[in-house]
């Protein structure tokens, strides 16, 4: 059976052999500049210009909460921008941006493209930084969405 794996390491760099996506949440407000994307940008520049093409047009594609987009940005390395936070934490802020709904929506979105390359799914713990969720809360949706139907996945915590 498939479990989730927990390791210690960067997700940005992705662990193992064959195609590896590497899943992250972003807002619905096109933002890109705090938190985890700041690493994906460091490694990689397509995932954040994609973004932002994404929503740019998103009069006329599927942005919005719940989607997904997938950047190849390897060989064998993609990266998933799932949109899964309702707006940006602020100082003012009540409650968290993170929407459970959508990231069930996306990780579903998610598992239909891992099935589809054969791919394994690399994370850090989705939707519980600058999202402010509970990882008790993701962690079933990330096991019936992917686990369930056989894809492998790795949750990164970052040492650095």
């Amino acid at each position: 059976m498939t479990v989730i794996t927990y390791v210690r390491g960067d997700a940005t760099a992705p662990r193992g052999k064959g195609t590896r996506i590497v899943a992250h949440v972003c807002n619905d407000l096109g933002g890109w500049g705090r938190g985890f994307v700041l690493a994906v940008s460091r490694r990689r520049p397509e995932p954040e210009a994609a973004f932002r093409g994404w929503h740019r047009e998103r009069a006329r594609n599927d942005f919005g909460l719940g989607a997904a987009r997938f950047v190849q940005v390897e060989p064998h390395v993609w990266v998933a921008n799932l949109v899964g936070r309702r707006g940006m934490r602020t100082a003012r802020s009540t409650g968290a941006p993170v929407r459970y709904e959508a990231v069930d929506a996306a990780l579903a979105l998610l598992a239909d493209k891992a099935v589809e390359l054969g791919a394994s799914v690399h994370m850090p713990r989705i939707g519980c930084g600058l999202a402010g969720g509970s990882w008790e809360e993701v962690e079933p949706l990330v096991l019936r969405r992917l686990v369930e139907r056989g894809v492998p996945v790795s949750v990164y915590d970052f040492d650095g």
